[in-house]
Order: structure tokens, then C-alpha cells, then sequence
């Protein structure tokens, strides 16, 4: 008897397990779809003479094109830039080498990337455009001010990875390599990664946004969702798997850039609080661009948490400024 109600006990657990573990994939494989769907609303495939490039664009008025970060894409730059639309921008959001539909080329450097950048102008008809680089997309852009300076009308960094010497003190500690290979195995993962947003939310903001989450448990209820969705938007991770390991290699191996050779305005923002310890080389970066500004909080993380409305005001005073100039010379006769 006392066997038979052991193995009745088994059997409930196991039943139990079995039921738990087909619900949770069927929620993981439903949520998978759905990001997937998201991931691919909007954009389009254009051919340039650098290669396919994905890309999602809104809005008429001054060209902004936006170069997203890790584990990003068309969508995640354009999910921030949106707003701006309605400010008389015209936002291009892309995807670049091994993010989404934008394949990787052999040469997946950063000029390459920038070459592709201005690739991408040529095929949409754009003569110059204004460059935001966030995160890891800042070499690129950087790239791009310095490799077609006649192209790029204004530069914007956002938390940029950047190079910065030696001798000049971390914002934050550099991330190791064991840090690394845990989270390239995370974001190589999609079930991995959707097991996480699921049962270790704040750890992900942490480690992965690098970013507090008790700052986003703070803040307004509408940051908040700008951070969750942003952190939803990262999957598909296994379609963004080939940009992230390139990403990550590239940080560790950042060589300074010819910046004193940027020629067009430049605003260059970070957080002290950054978790990629972006921020004594964003200062390092604005120091090094002439006319550059260096806009700094102390607080916000990676994502800036709480500065979203400020750091677009800024963009936007960068962007009108020359063009209401330019409007005023023309007014005149100049």
C-alpha cells in the first residue's frame, strides 16, 4: 500500500511538472512569435551598393539617422526616436551588420559599418544627415563624422562606447570577461533570455541594461514602460546574436579615433551611473571633438532612466539651431 501511494505521489508531481513545463513553453513560444512579428513591423530591405541594410523610417523634415546599440536594431532606434517626428525630424532608424535582416559582411568594422552608413544615405536619396550613435553604435558614427565629414550634418553620442586612455579614471568598472561570456550566452539564447524577463527582471536591467533597477522602480510610470519594452524589444535574441558578439569584441579592443578631425557640431551625453562605465569616455570623447558638448547626469544608468524628455530636447536644439541659421543666411543674402 505504502508503495502504491509513493508512486501515486510520483506520478501527480510528474504530472504537475509536465503540465507547468507545456504552459511555459506554449507562453514562451506565443511571446516568441509576438517579438518576432514586432521585431520585423515597419522596416524594409534596401539594396546600396554596401549591401542590404534594414531600415524603418518616419517623419519628413531634417534626417536624423539613428544607429542603435547592443542588441538592438531598426526597432529599438526608432521605438526611442518616434517622438521626435513630430518635431519636424525625419527618422531613419537601421539595423546593422548581424542585427535583424541586415547581414554581416566580412569586413564588419566600424568604418565598414560607417561606409555603410552613408551607403544607406546614397540609396534614400539623402544628401547629409544628422548621425546618432547610442551605446555601441557610437564608433560607427563616429566613423562616419570622420570618414565623410561632407555627409554628416551634426553628430549626436548617447552613452557612446568609446575609446578613452589609460590614464583616465573609469566611471565604473570595466566589465570582465567572465561577465561577458554569461552574457553572451544569456543574449545568445532566446528562451534563456525570455526565462529572465519572466523571474529575474531587475537582475536583467542590472547586468544586461546596465542599469539600476531601483532607479526604474522610481521613476515616472511612463519611464518605466520605456525600460520594460526596451528590454522585451531585445528578442529575438538569436536574431541578434551575430551583432552582439561583434559588439562585444569591439569593447574590448577600442583604439582612439581621429576626432579632432570632426567637423560637424556634436553633443555627446552619459550617465555617471552607466554599467558600461560609459561615462569618463563620453567625457574623454567630448574633450577631443572641437565645439563638442558634453552633456552628464549623475544618475539614470545606461538607459538614462528619467532624462529621456532632456537628452531629446538636446537633440533637437543641436538639429533646429544650424538650419534656423542657415534659413537666417539666406534671409539676408549671405
Amino acid at each position: 500500500m505504502k508503495h502504491r501511494l509513493m508512486f501515486g505521489v510520483l506520478a501527480a508531481v510528474a504530472a504537475v511538472i509536465l503540465v507547468t513545463a507545456l504552459v511555459i513553453r506554449a507562453r514562451f513560444e506565443r511571446d516568441l512569435v509576438t517579438a518576432v512579428q514586432r521585431a520585423a513591423q515597419g522596416s524594409t530591405l534596401v539594396d546600396t551598393r554596401c549591401g542590404p541594410i534594414e531600415v524603418q523610417q518616419a517623419g519628413e523634415g531634417i534626417p536624423l539617422l539613428i544607429v542603435h546599440g547592443s542588441g538592438g536594431g531598426h526597432d529599438q532606434g526608432m521605438a526611442w526616436a518616434r517622438p521626435l517626428v513630430q518635431q519636424g525630424v525625419r527618422v531613419i532608424a537601421m539595423s546593422r551588420f548581424g542585427y535583424l535582416r541586415t547581414p554581416r559582411p566580412a569586413d564588419a568594422s566600424p568604418e565598414a559599418q560607417a561606409d555603410a552608413h552613408i551607403c544607406l544615405l546614397d540609396a534614400l536619396g539623402i544628401d547629409k544627415a544628422a548621425v546618432m550613435g547610442v551605446s555601441a553604435g557610437g564608433p560607427s558614427a563616429m566613423q562616419a563624422a570622420i570618414r565623410h565629414p561632407n555627409r554628416v550634418s551634426a553628430l549626436v553620442l548617447v552613452v557612446p562606447i568609446a575609446y578613452k586612455p589609460g590614464t583616465v579614471a573609469d566611471s565604473a568598472p570595466p566589465v570582465s570577461d567572465d561577465k561577458d561570456a554569461l552574457l553572451l550566452r544569456l543574449l545568445g539564447s532566446d528562451f534563456l533570455f525570455w526565462t529572465g524577463l519572466q523571474v529575474a527582471r531587475d537582475p536583467l536591467i542590472r547586468h544586461v541594461l546596465a542599469t539600476p533597477p531601483e532607479q526604474v522602480a522610481a521613476a515616472s510610470e511612463e519611464e518605466r514602460a520605456r525600460v520594460y519594452d526596451l528590454a522585451e524589444r531585445i528578442l529575438p535574441v538569436s536574431s541578434r546574436a551575430v551583432g552582439l558578439r561583434d559588439d562585444t569584441r569591439l569593447g574590448k579592443r577600442l583604439n582612439p579615433y581621429a576626432l579632432e578631425t570632426v567637423r560637424a557640431p556634436t553633443l555627446v551625453v552619459s550617465a555617471r551611473d552607466d554599467g558600461f562605465g560609459t561615462y569618463a569616455a563620453a567625457q574623454y570623447t567630448a574633450s577631443r571633438i572641437p565645439g563638442a558638448k558634453f552633456v552628464g547626469f549623475d544618475h539614470g544608468g545606461h538607459l538614462l532612466v528619467g532624462h529621456d524628455a532632456a537628452v531629446r530636447a538636446h537633440i533637437l536644439k543641436l538639429l533646429v539651431e544650424p538650419n534656423m541659421q542657415r534659413g537666417f543666411d539666406a534671409a539676408i543674402g549671405q
